[in-house]
């Protein structure tokens, strides 16, 4: 995405938690249904439109709450890097097409530094807004951080 048009952004944040990076990859790339069980308020369900979970091109169709409000988000797994604890989900239909052209989120599962347990959930969203009309998505990033820290918590409690 070129990064010379007033209209294109890219926000990336990073969110410690007690999960290990293979728990927080595995949920979502091949658990993403199991998503709203770690944060109902935020996440209502996860439905499978076509393909396999755990394999790219899988679609995928969100039912959340943001902003106060019910949301979908279909979305495409463009890619999955199991060796590297990364998923990209590229948006293809939705409530944030009303605002965007295009929406990519990015998510790795770091390892901690040494010491520490856990790991570090690294967040990219990539997006090009429709005009100049629209925000940056600061409060979708305030939900990721607290759908991470939900995650993280329910995470260790399965062990």
């Amino acid at each position: 995405m070129a990064s010379s048009s007033p209209l294109t952004g890219k926000l990336e944040f990073d969110i410690r938690i007690d999960a290990t990076p293979e728990q927080f990859h595995h949920m979502w790339a091949h658990r993403p249904h199991h998503v709203h069980h770690t944060s109902s308020d935020k996440v209502q369900g996860c439905d499978l439109h076509d393909g396999e979970f755990g394999t790219p091109g899988v679609i995928i169709c969100w039912r959340y709450v943001h902003d106060g409000k019910a949301k979908i988000a279909k979305q495409e797994v463009e890619k999955i890097d199991h060796e590297n604890k990364s998923i990209t989900f590229k948006m293809l239909e939705g409530d944030l097409m009303e605002e965007y052209k295009t929406f990519v989120i990015s998510i790795q599962a770091l390892p901690p530094k040494e010491g520490d347990k856990g790991c570090v959930a690294h967040w990219t969203l990539e997006y090009e807004m429709l005009h100049e009309g629209i925000g940056h998505p600061e409060t979708l990033r305030q939900f990721f951080i607290e759908l991470t820290e939900d995650m993280g918590a329910h995470l260790i409690k399965e062990e």
